[in-house]
């Protein structure tokens, strides 16, 4: 358990308080479905990136290294210019869905390189271009490429060649709760002297638009380095700035007469310093000292090598003391302790083991996890019916997107997958995140599947909201996985049980496991059909669109989901049932559920419809075109390993302290001689019988690990394909209704438009899976022990622990990011930039997945959210060592 810290100590003593700044600030608001008024759905179209420095938004706002409060009410970021871009450098730009070759994607480079958890200290990167920012070659150039090239990215321009760029380091540290401190610092690594245009925004996001009775908040100066910020509920706030040369003030309303062409209700709009500075537009900003929008404006000029360093403080203030405060005296000794206090954080949290390597790979992965969280605001009654003030949405939005998520009232900080890509929450992504959350801030990841699960997100049906794009969507039911994977890390790291926690989720995951039997199980055979599962285009058809053959899918993935959910929802109420009795019956429910799904997949008696190809020795879906004719999908692919997700162990002393639950077990054992053949059990002498449940057991489990560990089909030197690689030159090929359906191995990206085409689960490999997959080999393990030995890799002739394979699949996916014996990362690909220069090979980016064969970066590019599961990876592989060396300390002490 960690030793207190003084970060430890802020969480614990008042963590909401300390939290309530944060970079809640998204990384795009625009081409996003909540701000989409459109009659076809298209957010891209509607609102583009051209119109974002002019328009007003009305739910989110976005901004470059920004920060707001917990409710977006106030916003700061950095806006930037080099006398050359076209436009003003307010936020990050990208490309939409419909103008990248493999679907939208930010062209820009910015790290995510420190933050505690309470974001008391922060440090992001973003490098800006000297050149003239090029917004129409990129646009261009990716236009003309087809699916099979790979992307034009921003460095492939030339606009960093010769180091002519800055890079920007912005670094915030919190004096107190309300109390920030900011420095900026920008660095000239080109050749030449350089100009910069610096302008450190504060504004309030707009709320008087709409037509609701609200208090218009206002910005005010009150000095030549001071601005005055008062908000209705914020209170007041000054904004110190240490020698600007100017400040620069406007409104952040809506540019009417550029975008839409009529007259603007007042001269000064969002987009007035942009034409300040580059339109030369004197008139644009107000002259007079207010508004809702204020820049710092710093003009600075830097040598080759020299830093431009700004000093400003936002902080919350009683009235009659704010003339009586000097920001300036304890600034550097105020950012130097925050600083310390993260490294004294993440030194009592990391194992000693770890080399500085594994420390600055997982620190910057945590790092940009606690970055991506956005305030993410959507109302979607309000959204479909539109405001008072503005015109009336088109009458095919009624019954359009989201239309049946009225209830969803989304107003809170959330963790996003990634702040530009992905600006909203995916359900089983934040799964996902909330593990290496739980490391760093228990409290945060346990209130966000207390949120999803809440009566103003959670449907009345029961179902869970997927993502704005649709809501509908059917995502993995990993939430009380990761309810019980929150709760035992919190256990092990803080030493604490949060029995309450369990308990209140347990509640809302049982309506939402019913939904899942009322709405996907079709035929009531307990084979689940699921749909889209998060898996975009891993199969023949798009799971998440109607079939184009008719009938409906018996899905492997969809069906193993459900068993880990019965199997997770069991040992959740065993848990509480050590305290309450009345959780028994509840437990004993769900092995009855996971034995009938077991049952079925197993097609016992040769009834129903058997996932599992006793040839091929592997799980597939299987397309039911009617009561009696179906085909078996024989796509090798993640879906027939997912199976192996479904396993548990009940200790004998588990069975001790619920003996209700012990005997209507063994009642199913006894009397249900069929399901009791799906239960393994082992004596282990003066302990009793340790009960295993799994859908796979034995001889199936070593055939899927056949194949899993195959260098020839699965195993990459980076972790588990998604696809099997026997499909490069043999891919599966169906012929159906005079149409023919295709899929190969692909192990980059998307060779298809399929869900999109910006991701692509057909070869390359993918973090949420692969880590599942590691979890269920340790679980198996702790069942079969040291005795159970399989061949990894296959055809090697070497034999292996399953505790043993799970760590090197773990090494694996950590390798993607450690320098190899080149001295190479293989997440940076072939970009010699990016491997050898000093000032980029050292900061890390988390993709959303990995090229199947040389490991590079794929998607996303700052998926901190899932891929922060290497976080959790590292921290894993350090504990053991600690544990092999004190093993090693007990066994030479024993001699």
């Amino acid at each position: 358990m960690p030793a207190p810290t003084r970060e430890r100590e802020r969480l614990l003593s008042n963590g909401a308080a300390w939290r309530r700044w944060g970079p809640y600030l998204s990384e795009r608001a625009w081409g996003t479905v909540r701000e989409d008024y459109s009659a076809d759905g298209n957010a891209w179209a509607y609102f583009p990136h051209d119109m974002a420095r002019s328009r007003a938004y009305r739910w989110n706002e976005d901004g470059l290294a920004g920060i707001s409060d917990d409710k977006g009410h106030m916003c700061f970021a950095l806006a930037l210019w080099n006398e050359r871009d076209p436009i003003l450098k307010e936020r990050l730009f990208g490309l939409t869905n419909q103008q990248g070759n493999h679907g939208e994607d930010v062209k820009e480079y910015y790290y995510y390189l420190d933050s505690s958890p309470t974001h008391s200290w922060l440090q992001m990167l973003y490098k800006y271009p000297q050149q003239a920012y090029p917004y129409a070659e990129l646009v261009e150039q990716n236009r003309e490429r087809g699916r099979h090239a790979g992307e034009y990215e921003l460095i492939d321009t030339g606009v960093f060649d010769a180091n002519r760029y800055w890079d920007v380091f912005v670094e915030y540290a919190k004096a107190d709760t309300d109390d920030i401190l900011i420095q900026i610092r920008a660095i000239n690594r080109g050749p030449d002297v350089a100009t910069l245009h610096l302008l450190p925004t504060l504004w309030f996001r707009n709320v008087w638009s709409w037509g609701y009775a609200c208090k218009k908040p206002q910005l005010s100066a009150v000095d030549p380095q001071t601005i005055r910020a008062e908000h209705a509920t914020l209170g007041t706030y000054l904004l110190h700035a240490d020698s600007p040369d100017q400040w620069l003030w406007t409104e952040n309303d809506t540019n009417v007469e550029r975008l839409f062409h009529a007259p603007n209700q007042q001269p000064f709009v969002k987009d007035a310093f942009h034409r300040y500075i580059i339109e030369r537009d004197a008139d644009a900003v107000n002259p007079n000292g207010y508004g809702t929008k204020a820049a710092a404006y710093f003009v600075r000029t830097a040598d080759p090598g020299a830093t431009i360093t700004l000093h400003l403080r936002l902080r919350a203030v009683k009235l009659e003391a704010e003339n009586q405060f000097d920001p300036w005296p304890n600034f550097a000794v105020l950012l130097a302790e925050r600083k310390n206090d993260t490294d004294e954080f993440y030194a009592h949290l990391q194992p000693a083991t770890l080399t500085a390597e594994q420390r600055m790979i997982q620190r910057q992965a945590l790092a940009g996890l606690l970055w991506n969280k956005q305030f993410y605001y959507y109302v979607v009654e309000q959204w479909l019916s539109g405001d008072p003030g503005q015109p009336k949405p088109p009458a095919s939005r009624l019954h359009g997107r989201n239309w049946e998520w009225r209830q969803l009232y989304n107003e809170r900080v959330m963790s996003m997958p990634d702040k530009w890509e992905y600006p909203w929450y995916a359900a089983w992504d934040l799964a996902f995140h909330c593990l290496p959350l739980a490391l760093v801030d228990p409290d945060f990841a346990k209130s966000q599947l207390d949120l999803l699960t809440r009566e103003w997100y959670q449907h009345p049906n029961g179902q869970l909201p997927a993502y704005e794009w649709n809501f509908n969507d059917v995502n993995p039911p990993v939430i009380a996985w990761a309810t019980w994977r929150i709760y035992k890390i919190e256990e092990k790291h803080y030493g604490i049980t949060d029995r309450a926690f369990l308990e209140r989720v347990f509640h809302k995951l049982l309506i939402y496991f019913t939904w899942w039997v009322n709405r996907k199980d079709e035929e009531g055979n307990n084979v689940f059909q699921g749909g889209f599962l998060g898996l975009d285009n891993i199969g023949v058809f798009d799971r998440s669109a109607e079939l184009p053959t008719g009938g409906h899918i018996e899905q492997s993935d969809g069906t193993s989901w459900m068993a880990m959910f019965s199997l997770n929802m069991m040992t959740i109420a065993l848990e509480l049932a050590t305290t309450n009795l009345v959780y028994e019956d509840i437990a004993t429910k769900f092995f009855e559920h996971f034995l009938f799904i077991a049952a079925a997949m197993n097609n016992l008696g040769d009834e129903g419809i058997g996932l599992w190809d006793a040839e091929d020795e592997f799980y597939y879906d299987v397309l039911h075109l009617s009561k009696t004719d179906f085909v078996m999908l024989k796509v090798r692919s993640l879906v027939g390993l997912i199976p192996l997700f479904a396993v548990e162990t009940v200790e004998p002393a588990t069975l001790e302290r619920v003996p209700g639950f012990a005997e209507r077990m063994q009642w199913m054992l006894d009397n249900r001689p069929d399901l009791a053949s799906l239960v393994s059990r082992w004596h282990e002498p003066g302990v009793g019988e340790r009960r295993l449940l799994s859908l796979v057991r034995g001889h199936r489990l070593k055939c899927l690990l056949r194949r899993a560990l195959d260098v020839n089909e699965f195993l990459s030197p980076y972790g588990i394909r998604s696809l099997s690689k026997a499909h490069q030159h043999d891919p599966y090929i169906l012929h159906l209704d005079h149409t023919q359906y295709a899929v190969a191995y692909e192990p980059g990206e998307s060779q298809t438009g399929v869900f999109g085409g910006n991701s692509n689960w057909r070869g390359p490999i993918w973090f949420p899976i692969n880590y599942l997959l590691i979890e269920s080999l340790q679980r198996f393990h702790h069942y079969f022990g040291d005795d159970f030995l399989v061949e990894h890799p296959t055809g090697s002739g070497d034999f292996h622990t399953l505790s043993s394979i799970a760590d090197d699949l773990s090494l694996r996916l950590a390798s993607l990011f450690t320098r190899n014996e080149q001295g190479r990362r293989p997440v940076f690909g072939d970009d010699q930039r990016f491997q050898h220069d000093p000032f980029w090979n050292d900061y890390m980016l988390f993709y959303e997945y990995f090229h199947g064969e040389t490991g590079a970066g794929l998607g996303a590019s700052h998926q901190s959210g899932w891929t922060s599961l290497v976080a959790k990876l590292i921290q894993q592989q350090g504990e053991r060592v600690v544990r092999e060396h004190a093993d090693h300390r007990l066994h030479i002490s024993d001699d």
